[in-house]
């Protein structure tokens, strides 16, 4: 939560911009400087507040306020980079979300490795009638996930991220592949 900060300077003394009669006035001056005092962290957050308003630069009591805004929700255990990086390419996430792409990117960020996404569907154009649709009839995705050794993936918290980024319609499987030599998550 945002605190106030003592001691703190104001940039801009308001006794600075009064005419020089009222100067020498000792109790103005101190009025002043109490609503100086009172007014300076205002005008630091003011100053501040693009770098608030950017989630690579944001307090980290600010960045989970900026995940509301952009609809997302970092998980609080996650390292700080991770969920500055989260609240980052929300915009650009949210316009493939639904998408093969916009899933690997989704799983990519929660696990930090190359998923591998098959789907079931597909297009293609025929000049013949009768042609043959590509893919499956029930829309389907398979999800494979590799470990890296020495960091195991957390299957619950990616099954909720993959029920959220897929099509409510669309039904998936998760496979989670241990290390090569090594014992892991493993697979489904």
């Amino acid at each position: 939560m945002r605190t106030g900060v003592p001691g703190l300077p104001t940039p801009h003394p308001l006794i600075e911009q009064l005419p020089a009669v009222y100067l020498e006035q000792d109790f103005l001056r101190r009025f002043l400087s109490a609503l100086d005092d009172v007014l300076a962290p205002v005008l630091l957050t003011i100053d501040n507040l693009p770098a608030h308003l950017d989630p690579r630069s944001a307090p980290e009591d600010f960045l989970a306020w900026l995940a509301q805004w952009v609809a997302v929700e970092p998980h609080e255990d996650s390292p700080v980079e991770r969920r500055r990086e989260t609240v980052r390419g929300a915009v650009a996430r949210h316009a493939r979300r639904g998408t093969a792409g916009g899933l690997a990117d989704a799983v990519r960020l929660e696990t930090g490795t190359e998923p591998e996404i098959t789907e079931s569907g597909g297009t293609a154009w025929s000049t013949a009638s009768h042609t043959a649709l590509p893919g499956r009839a029930r829309p389907w995705v398979t999800v494979r996930v590799g470990e890296r050794p020495g960091r195991t993936i957390d299957r619950v918290r990616l099954e909720e991220l993959i029920d959220a980024e897929v099509p409510a319609h669309v039904g998936y499987t998760l496979e989670i592949v241990p290390p090569a030599g090594g014992t892991g998550g493993g697979a489904q």
